[in-house]
């Protein structure tokens, strides 16, 4: 999910819940917020399309995943459409969701994962596109389109960026040496998850993402409880596992384990395929000499699937349906994918794509390792209360 520039700090927890369950005059829906529409929208339908405004001022104001763009994605759409692209990043869905939350968020296209963007379409904070106003929309991929509608009937509100999995990463050199005699595991989950393996591992360096949603569903599964459980108690058995490697953990994080696997800082990750993959990438160019991979489970990770949408305060609805069109470009989603090693949703963009990645299966999976995969979800405000207030205590070792 997710990647170049600096970083934006991630707020402390006291204020991340404070917006994510506490904004007075939020009604708690079974799946998100409630809100009310936003008062500048000039349709009082929820989620409704933005109605053509004509010509609005040639700026789009975009907040995306670090990491996540082509050199020449901004430049070549600015230098078509005349239009100039403010652009911000984020690490987490946490990040994101708390700013919407918030509302005004300032943004014309946000890009949340898909089961995020079922709670933000929920609670009124995504309006739905115009269509008519996509006419490349005919390159995606109808398989992909129906796996999202599931989360949004319709496929109304969301289209898919890129998409990959949670997983595990490895510097296999640095991993073979630390674990000496000791074999690879069959269940390559217990290099993160199994302290026989974690503290020899510790010497190299191991990486877990600074985000909740994605890793319970995983430690969950581990621990043989439901993936999306709303028991307090599976939980709890998730946080147990954890708490047993948690002093073999270097650090927490969403947006630097890229760099950290390509310099050889880190030797195991829980992270994104993509950026495993993307590491891949640097080191080579960088001849910094590590070996990388992306490791398929057979326990399988989280499937995620990164969207586009806009925020029903977007000041720039229209200039945020040209850019969405010029993403759904067969070159342009090609060349994201060329760039930053994510699988995409255009099944017109795969002659476009260089060989060497539409040819590799820890990008593009194969039918049976995508079964494997924990398919997007979601659990209810009262249990991912739980998840950071648990992930919380995991990361500071309390």
């Amino acid at each position: 999910m997710r990647f170049l520039s600096n970083k934006h700090s991630a707020p402390t927890i006291k204020l991340m819940l404070a917006l994510l369950f506490g904004i007075t005059g939020l009604t708690i829906a079974s799946c998100g917020q409630k809100t009310e529409d936003s008062a500048k929208s000039a349709d009082t339908t929820p989620n409704a399309a933005a109605p053509a405004t004509g010509e609005e001022e040639k700026i789009l104001n975009i907040y995306n995943w670090s990491d996540y763009l082509a050199e020449d994605t901004i430049p070549n759409f600015e230098k078509e459409t005349g239009i100039k692209v403010r652009y911000d990043i984020f690490d987490s869905n946490e990040i994101l969701h708390a700013k919407m939350i918030a509302k005004n968020t300032g943004y014309d296209i946000v890009v949340p994962s898909s089961n995020w963007g079922k709670m933000q379409i929920d609670g009124g904070l995504i309006q739905k596109l115009d269509k008519s106003k996509l006419p490349n929309w005919k390159n995606l991929d109808p398989t992909v389109l129906a796996q999202l509608a599931q989360l949004d009937p319709g496929n109304e509100h969301l289209v898919d960026w890129l998409w990959s999995y949670t997983t595990v990463g490895i510097n296999v050199d640095k991993v073979k040496t630390a674990l000496g005699d000791m074999p690879m595991p069959e269940n390559t989950w217990d290099l993160v998850f199994d302290p026989k393996y974690t503290s020899k591992l510790k010497s190299c360096g191991i990486s877990m993402l600074d985000a909740p949603s994605e890793v319970f569903p995983i430690a969950l599964r581990y621990v043989h409880k439901p993936e999306f459980s709303l028991v307090e108690a599976d939980y709890k058995a998730a946080f147990d596992m954890l708490m047993k490697v948690r002093p073999d953990i270097k650090r927490f994080n969403s947006g630097g384990q890229i760099e950290d696997l390509a310099s050889g800082n880190i030797c195991v990750a829980l992270g994104w395929a993509g950026d495993f993959n993307l590491a891949r990438k640097r080191s080579i160019e960088n001849k910094s000499e590590q070996n990388i991979e992306a490791l398929v489970t057979k326990m399988g990770g989280y499937m995620f699937m990164d969207t586009m949408a806009i925020p029903t305060d977007a000041k720039h609805p229209n200039n945020a349906h040209k850019f969405i069109n010029y993403v759904l470009d067969a070159k342009v989603h090609a060349g994201l994918t060329n760039a930053v090693t994510y699988a995409n949703p255009n099944k017109a963009a795969t002659e476009f794509v260089n060989p060497e990645i539409r040819n590799n299966k820890t990008i593009f999976l194969s039918d049976e390792d995508v079964k494997n995969l924990i398919p997007p979800g979601n659990v209810d405000n009262a249990t991912r209360r739980i998840e950071t207030r648990l992930y919380t205590q995991f990361k500071t070792g309390t």
